[in-house]
């Protein structure tokens, strides 16, 4: 592990692992988490007893607090429904990633199912009518409601499949030329409270 990967707090480090691992799109298991970040940072999560053995405890002590505010709210999620990179994960993995040579570990390609979701979702937010409406009339002109269908949401999409849907979508078109602005102003949106709208 290099020098500047040592600077890494714990919980950094497995934000990284999700990346690594497609976690702007998609829930990762932790075990699955625990290995990349192991390849990371090899012994770094390992028992002492036992240093060819991964402590699956430590990892999720340290995934649960990556949620926490103070540690940057980079994860959503939890052992049982997987974990997430929330805006500000991507955001953080995507400058670090780079510097730490990480990308020498290579991300796996994105399979074909995840590329005709990524063609299709584009296509349809680019002619979603919550879009042409942000670009005619600006982000007030669209209301809750077409937010939400925008992001296919509706009363009983709840809780982490809620989260889950918005960050799918805020991840994988947040930088889009064409659409970045709308999505991360409809998000915004709907991370307001109800305003009878």
């Amino acid at each position: 592990m290099g020098a500047e990967n040592k600077s890494l707090a714990n919980h950094e480090v497995l934000i990284l692992a999700v990346y690594l691992l497609g976690g702007e799109t998609k829930r990762i298991d932790t075990e699955d988490i625990a290995v990349k970040a192991n390849e990371l940072a090899p012994g770094r999560f390992a028992w002492k007893k036992y240093p060819e053995q991964i402590n699956l405890e430590m990892i999720r002590v340290y995934l649960s607090d990556a949620k926490k505010h103070e540690k940057g709210r980079y994860i959503v999620g939890s052992g049982n429904t997987g974990w997430m990179l929330s805006q500000q994960g991507l955001q953080f993995a995507r400058a670090r990633a780079p510097r730490l040579g990480v990308e020498d570990l290579s991300r796996p390609a994105v399979d074909a199912k995840t590329q005709r979701w990524i063609r299709r979702e584009r296509n349809r937010l680019l002619t979603d009518d919550a879009h042409q409406r942000f670009i005619r009339d600006g982000a007030e002109s669209v209301t809750r409601q077409q937010a939400e269908a925008f992001f296919r949401l509706d009363a009983y999409v709840t809780g982490d499949a809620r989260q889950t849907k918005l960050l799918r979508i805020v991840n994988a078109f947040g930088e889009d030329s064409d659409l970045g602005g709308t999505v991360r102003a409809l998000a915004s949106k709907l991370q307001e409270p109800i305003n009878g709208k």
